[in-house]
Formats: structure tokens, C-alpha cells, sequence
């Protein structure tokens, strides 16, 4: 796979950087290494001297000395070693992916799988590029794309995720041929989120992830697969990643603590093929250098503790949690939306995607009439590819509320609707 033709050229004319190149070699250095180069601050003038942690399941630590010198310290930019090799672990028991066992796969550590994205529609983005993208999508990867000068093109999405007939709608105007051509404007980049979809809660299937990866061999996409729910998956049996179906290194993918660990830690990764995560890298050392050391830090220490049995127990428990409140959206949404909405049953992730087929357009009714009635949520237009086409959705996130609380929402949301509809 030739890697160079996805690489922007801003991305190709960043240059490693000597202090951060440094930086690393000193955190893996020998005690005998002496070092008058990096430009570290003296943590013997840091005001903390210790800071302790308690976990829910009993488990704590204090985090002193050295350990916590280390904490408090510039990085790597690719994140801690230890952090590193936990998540190596995690790929390879949940993705199994045939470039870790090449020896391709790269990891880097980020600020929240939003920086990884960021980070990666810049590498891969050019002016003037046609992106592919879900057709109702996260807003803060809109908040990325919008501004700049590319186009979007939407797919359809439905409860089993990106439709692949869609797809080759979109890609219909070209020949897979097109893309050996380099001055060819041939979409290069194919985005989605494949599991408990924000906002629809659609989970892509094995059948459909197989028939896009194979469209994506065909016209030579990059799959840039933004998974921060693949952990809040409800069924024990899922379907593959598109990284343990990636036998070309086609696929970057972005993964996230925030929905398992903490999002107030700032804790995502971004993983690959090592070309693609080599530049990666040199765009973390221009940007924010790298990932909180402390955040890092705190995580592998509760993952030491915790150990992938103690860690696969946790996020049982928090499976557990979401699909019981998805239980009580659906029931809620039953009792009081029926013959008023259609949604689809999420099997995974934290929304409910309502379509309400009378209201054309349900900003108005969102924005005005369901604020009056006191509810806050979403209306569908927020995630749509083209600004000035009307959505007849609404998003509902069923995270936070208790059952009461989500069912009395769901309550107040008829009403409006009633109202709308006369």
C-alpha cells in the first residue's frame, strides 16, 4: 500500500523534533546516561508530595517519589511505555489485528480520541479533498471538517450501520482506476463510527464492516474507524473491528477511556500502520507535545492493579449499566412515543435517535417548545452533513438521567410533539 499518496503535505513537511526526540531517549535511558539536554523543569520544584487514589472496587495507591516525579513530567509523545504496551495488549485480545502481528501497528496516545481525529484528518486532508462520512454524524467531527476546504459526502446509515449500496452511490461518479491517477479528485478517506453510533446508536455488522472494507480495498480508502463506544457494546458476542479486518494498513483507528475510565482524564489513543503513526507523532510533538503524563500514569497504575481480569470485570459492570438504561429508554419511549416516533433499539453507546415522521423539520419544536416544556435534547439536524437540509430526528441520551428522570423527559417530549402535530 502506497502510504505516501494519503499523507497531506503539511504532514510530510513536519520534521521530527530534536527536544522531543530527546525527551525519549532519556525516559528510556540507562541510570548511567547523563543528560544536559532537554529542558525538563526540576521536579524537586513541584509543590505536590504525594497524591493518593482510592478505587470504587477498595483498591488504592499513593503516588510518591519518583513515581510521582515521573507523573508530573514531560513525556514521550507517543505516550509512557507502560501505557503503551497495556494498550498493545488490548489490541491484540479484542482486535487481533494482522498488522501487530507484522509488527505495524503504532500506537499514540492522545488527549481524548477527539485529538487522534483531529490529528489524523490533518495527515490525510488536502484542499479541495472529497471525505466520505456517515450522513448523520458526531458534531464535534463536524466541528473539525466544516471549516475546512473539503467535501463532504455523505452515506447512509441505518441500524446496521454505513450502507454499503450507499456507498457505491457515492463513489459511483469514478473508477477504482482513478485512484492510480494522482491528480484524480477520488475521495481518499472513508469515516464512520461503527459501534453505538452519536448519534443514531447504530453497531455496524460483521456483513456490512466485510462488504466496506472490501469497497475500501477497491477504491483504495483510508477508514479512519472512530470506535470511543466499542467498549460499551451490550451483546457478548460482537462483530469485528475494521482493524482485525485490515490486512493492508488502511485502517487508523481511535479508541477512548473517557466512557470507561473517565473523560475528565483526557485518555484516548489513535493506532495504525507505523507510517501513518510516525506522522501522527510529529504533529503531537508541534501540538500539545503529548498526552498528560499524570493521566497516563494513574491509568496504567489502576490497570496494573486490576490486571485484564479485573479490567474485562469492570467493564462488565458498566455494560451492565448502559443497557439497562437503554432498557429504560426503550420502555419509556414505548409507553409514551408510540404512534408519535420510530427509533431503532441501540446495541450499544448512550442515544436514542428518534425520528418523529410528522415534524419535517424538528429544530423549532426542539429548540423553542421542548426547552419551554423544560427538556433539553438534540435535534437531528445538529449531525447532518448539509446545513440546509431539514431533519425530522432528535437525539435523546439516555447516559446520566435516572429512570424516573429519563421517563419523565420522555414524557414532556410527547406533549411537545402533540402540540407540533395538533
Amino acid at each position: 500500500m502506497n502510504f505516501s499518496r494519503f499523507i497531506s503535505a503539511i504532514s510530510k513537511a513536519r520534521m521530527p523534533s530534536p527536544i522531543r526526540e530527546a525527551t525519549a531517549l532519556v525516559a528510556s535511558a540507562p541510570p548511567s546516561l547523563i543528560s544536559l539536554g532537554g529542558g525538563m523543569p526540576n521536579p524537586g520544584t513541584f509543590p505536590f508530595e504525594s497524591i493518593q487514589i482510592k478505587a470504587k472496587d477498595g483498591n488504592q495507591f499513593t503516588l510518591q517519589g519518583k513515581d510521582l516525579s515521573k507523573a508530573l513530567q514531560y513525556c514521550d509523545s507517543s505516550g509512557i511505555p507502560e501505557l503503551r504496551a497495556w494498550l498493545m495488549s488490548l489490541h491484540k485480545k479484542f482486535h487481533s489485528p494482522p498488522l501487530l502481528q507484522e509488527d505495524n501497528l503504532g500506537i499514540c496516545v492522545t488527549s481524548g480520541s477527539q485529538d487522534g481525529l483531529l490529528k489524523a484528518f490533518e495527515m490525510l486532508l488536502s484542499p479541495g479533498d472529497n471525505v466520505i462520512i456517515e450522513d448523520q454524524v458526531y458534531s464535534g467531527t463536524l466541528a473539525i471538517l466544516k471549516p475546512l476546504p473539503v467535501n463532504l459526502l455523505g452515506v447512509e446509515v441505518d441500524g446496521k450501520g454505513m450502507k454499503p449500496d450507499s456507498l457505491l452511490k457515492v463513489l459511483s461518479k469514478w473508477d477504482p482506476e482513478d485512484a492510480l491517477d494522482p491528480n484524480s479528485d477520488i475521495p481518499k478517506v472513508l469515516y464512520t463510527i461503527p459501534n453505538g453510533g452519536n448519534p443514531t446508536g447504530a453497531t455496524a455488522t460483521e456483513e456490512r464492516k466485510r462488504k466496506i472494507y472490501e469497497i475500501a480495498q477497491r477504491y483504495d480508502l483510508v477508514i479512519i474507524e472512530d470506535d470511543p463506544y466499542f467498549f460499551l457494546q451490550y451483546q457478548k458476542t460482537t462483530a469485528p473491528s475494521y482493524q482485525f479486518l485490515d490486512v493492508d494498513g488502511r485502517v487508523i483507528r481511535t479508541d477512548s477511556m473517557s466512557k470507561i475510565l473517565s473523560s475528565g482524564l483526557r485518555l484516548g489513543w489513535i493506532s495504525g500502520a507505523k507510517p501513518f503513526m510516525e506522522r501522527i507523532v510529529l504533529h503531537q510533538q508541534a501540538s500539545v507535545m503529548h498526552c498528560s503524563t499524570l493521566s497516563q500514569v494513574l491509568a496504567v497504575k489502576l490497570l496494573n492493579m486490576w490486571q485484564m481480569e479485573g479490567f474485562e470485570r469492570h467493564l462488565n459492570s458498566i455494560q451492565t449499566f448502559y443497557e439497562s438504561q437503554r432498557d429504560h429508554a426503550i420502555s419509556s419511549a414505548t409507553r409514551w412515543l408510540t404512534g408519535l416516533a420510530e427509533w431503532n433499539v441501540p446495541k450499544g453507546g448512550m442515544f436514542l435517535w428518534i425520528r418523529v415522521p410528522r415534524v419535517a423539520d424538528t429544530y423549532e419544536m426542539i429548540m423553542r417548545k421542548a426547552l419551554e416544556k423544560e427538556v433539553v435534547i438534540i435535534p437531528g439536524g445538529c449531525f447532518s452533513v448539509s446545513n440546509d437540509v431539514p431533519s425530522s430526528y432528535c437525539r435523546i441520551s439516555y447516559s446520566t438521567s435516572t429512570p424516573e428522570v429519563l421517563e419523565e423527559g420522555i414524557r414532556r417530549l410527547s406533549d411537545v410533539i402533540r402540540e407540533e402535530i395538533g
